[in-house]
């Protein structure tokens, strides 16, 4: 009762990779950066303000003396035909397809734990019915020695028990090395060793059929929705391009002041085009439409392989099922079987080796069942998986579920360090990043 209560659970495996999955916090600072891209494209519609400051000495014919200044310049884009306005909008694109790339991360980590979990335990449960596999061959090996004494079995049933419990022991050598990579597996996944586990039997909520699975797969799936948005974003650039030969307004002004008190100032506007580039240009947009052509081709072919991702998960899960029966059946009739061919061995109608045979059928069985249930549990997961619907958030695990937004909000208007208010809620998402 005490090692039940004190187990380690599915759900406080997938709370520990949620928290420490190097793979989530990769593609949270992989979002950050696209984040930061938005900020740089809204920068580049606001002036752009300078200084120069010159100090010199000169000594010529003319004579010497030295001489300084100080001015100030301010350059701010007036109107481009949209362009960057748009360079604005496919950074936005790219900010929504790296949250579902950020999704997708989370998925595949939390699918991953529950394949780690479920590893480890098939493999203890594999141990367990291997030791006892071999405490059962070793007190039978006992039991025939003591009948060759009295003359009941033959030289050769004992080389029979002795061999069975040498392969026995082998074969549990190999679970234990199947158990220690497992655990590897596990801590590498999790965060940490594991512990005692509690069996993982509670299948989780899936949808109710293969094609409400497909469908929502569709909508929710995040590889399908960050391709959605790639789509956007190529599309976005196709029109940048196709306005690549249309002119810039740009607006500037200078004000300097020199060491003798002299100040001077300008304002102007500068009109700039491009009439020819040797090809370039039309090249540039030849490019675009291919790659706009390119994400559209993929969104269709991630829509056939979300869809078979389902329906290989629903294949596996019924596979899973229908082993459990078979398996559970077979494991009586195993057991059934064994109990007679002990009898019959008692009245010679049956052989050493029929009863050898016979329990490495029952091992055999219950092996069986115990993968065929555990399949069961990560088929149902791996629905999850295939949908999208594998996060923290639809499982509700008891963590604090990560907000994508907060960063992009903090930076989206280009902020300056921490003299704005902005600035200083930037430094307050940093802090809870743990990055300052």
């Amino acid at each position: 009762m005490v090692a039940s209560a004190q187990a380690e659970t599915l759900s406080d495996a997938l709370v520990s990779t949620y928290r420490n999955s190097g793979l989530i916090d990769q593609n949270r600072a992989v979002l950050r950066a696209a984040d930061e891209d938005v900020a740089q494209a809204v920068a580049a519609l606001r002036p752009v303000l300078g200084y120069l400051a010159t100090a010199g000495y000169a000594d010529n014919a003319q004579g010497s003396g030295s001489s300084a200044s100080i001015g100030l310049s301010a350059d701010m884009l007036l109107y481009d035909f949209g362009r960057s306005q748009l360079s604005v909008d496919i950074a936005k694109e790219a900010v929504l397809a790296t949250r579902s790339a950020l999704i997708d991360a989370e998925n595949t980590a939390l699918f991953n734990a529950v394949n780690a979990y479920q590893a480890v335990r098939r493999s203890m449960v594999f141990v367990e019915l291997r030791e006892n596999n071999v405490r059962l061959l070793t007190e039978q090996l006992r039991a025939t020695r003591d009948r060759f004494e009295v003359g009941e079995v033959t030289r050769t049933d004992v080389s029979l028990s002795e061999a069975s419990l040498a392969a026995a022991r082998s074969a549990l050598a190999a679970e234990r090395g199947g158990l220690a990579r497992a655990q590897e597996q596990y801590r590498t996944v999790v965060g940490d060793y594991p512990g005692v586990l509690a069996p993982a039997d509670v299948m989780p909520s899936i949808p109710g059929s293969e094609a409400e699975a497909r469908a929502i797969a569709r909508q929710e799936n995040p590889l399908v929705k960050q391709v959605q948005h790639q789509v956007k974003a190529a599309e976005l650039a196709v029109e940048i391009a196709s306005r690549a030969m249309r002119p810039t307004l740009n607006a500037s002004g200078d004000i300097s002041v020199d060491d003798d008190g002299n100040d001077s100032a300008s304002v102007g506007l500068a009109l700039r085009g491009t009439l020819y580039q040797g090809g370039a240009i039309s090249s540039r947009l030849r490019q675009a439409q291919a790659q706009r052509d390119q994400a559209r081709s993929q969104l269709y072919t991630t829509g056939l392989r979300v869809d078979q991702e389902v329906g290989n998960a629903y294949a596996n899960l019924a596979v899973a099922i229908a082993s459990i029966d078979a398996s559970a059946q077979q494991v009586q009739a195993a057991e059934l079987a064994l109990r007679g061919t002990r009898e019959e061995l008692q009245l010679g109608a049956r052989t050493t080796l029929d009863v050898l045979d016979q329990e490495q059928e029952v091992l055999d069985a219950r092996t069986n069942l115990v993968s065929a249930q555990v399949d069961r549990i990560v088929a149902a997961y791996q629905v999850l998986d295939a949908t999208g619907l594998m996060t923290a958030e639809n499982l509700r695990l008891n963590v604090p579920i990560y907000d994508p937004a907060a960063y992009y909000n903090s930076v989206s208007d280009a902020p300056r360090g921490q003299v704005s208010k902005q600035g200083e809620a930037l430094d307050r998402v940093m802090r809870s990043l743990g990055k300052e």
